[in-house]
């Protein structure tokens, strides 16, 4: 996606073509990358009328800004704000989604496999189009695979069982949404402290920084290389300033989202916090997150059983988890 911006509206990790030759202007090139606020600074003090902003180049969402920016920049291409043919806030939220979950017909085997499959196709929509508007509509829908998780017990223990093993981060998404809201009904029932819903939107949204991602490194064949991990490593803190930039979820629960790789031994990532430091709704995903990973199949390695993966964690890598939220985590199977 290609967006044409007034120098004001430029902002650090764009890539950005200037409207004018390099006659007019202080650059060697018309086209680079916006790499440090010190540069930017440069950028904006020029006497250029727009600058035309490559999204699949930059280190930015499209329309992570657009709350900030406003929607009547005088230099936007209208064409260029929508998102891409296909996918709309409209139908990013699969109208049989709605329908399974209201249907009180359904028995909970095939209300749970409705609702689990047309959940998929919701995230995979959402990852297509990350935009704010699909943002909060997948929210939404989301807080009513909340409300079902709340209070229909037998369709969410189905939903818990019919999980799948591949490892699209759509998939995956739905996954730890799941298991993520099952730990958190099982520790919270008793209290009104926790906002479920927000919890839920976090759980399902923890990947959405992989939309930064580069598509081949996040599918690879087989195992990353260092420079590739470090890649990948960007997403929570990518999938953090998309959920700000939106204005979804509160604070803590969009530290789900940074969070959700950090250990309570300081192994984890992106800022190796330890213990206390992490908040609690980051270590339930954190817990989720990793079962799923193990449950899945990948290219290079078969999926593990559920029992197999629970032993493993506990007997290799317990100390990646709080021991209480985990032995909870156990009960859940």
């Amino acid at each position: 996606m290609k967006e044409k911006l007034t120098l004001k509206d430029l902002r650090e990790g764009m890539y950005i073509t200037l409207s004018s030759g390099w006659l007019s202007h202080d650059f060697a090139k018309n086209s680079f990358k916006i790499d440090s606020p010190k540069l930017l600074k440069k950028v904006q003090a020029q006497s250029v009328a727009y600058a035309t902003v490559d999204y699949e180049k930059s280190d930015i969402p499209d329309n992570s800004f657009v709350e900030e920016i406003g929607h009547n920049n005088p230099v936007n291409d209208p064409k260029h704000e929508a998102p891409p043919e296909g996918w709309s806030s409209r139908n990013v939220v699969p109208e049989e989604l709605i329908e399974a979950i209201e249907d009180k017909k359904l028995s909970p085997d095939k209300k749970s496999a409705a609702v689990y499959s047309h959940s998929i196709e919701m995230m995979e929509h959402l990852l297509e189009s990350p935009t704010a508007e699909n943002i909060h509509a997948s929210k939404q829908a989301i807080s009513s695979i909340t409300d079902l998780i709340l209070s229909d017990n037998r369709t969410a223990d189905s939903l818990l069982r019919i999980t799948t093993h591949d490892f699209y981060t759509y998939t995956h998404s739905v996954n730890v949404g799941v298991t993520g809201l099952m730990l958190s009904k099982a520790l919270f029932k008793n209290s009104d402290a926790h906002d479920l819903h927000e919890l839920g939107a976090g759980f399902f949204l923890h990947d959405l920084g992989k939309v930064k991602v580069n598509p081949d490194v996040l599918n690879k064949p087989g195992r990353l290389t260092e420079p590739e991990m470090r890649h990948v490593r960007i997403h929570p803190y990518q999938g953090y300033k998309l959920l700000k930039s939106a204005n979804a979820l509160s604070e803590e629960c969009r530290l789900i989202v940074m969070q959700h790789h950090e250990f309570v031994d300081g192994t984890g990532y992106p800022r190796r916090l330890k213990g206390d430091e992490i908040h609690l709704y980051g270590k339930i995903c954190g817990i989720a997150d990793v079962f799923d990973a193990l449950t899945a199949e990948r290219s290079y390695k078969k999926a593990m059983s559920t029992f197999d993966a629970l032993k493993l964690m506990k007997e290799q890598m317990i100390s990646h988890f709080d021991k209480e939220l985990f032995g909870s985590f156990v009960r859940l199977f």
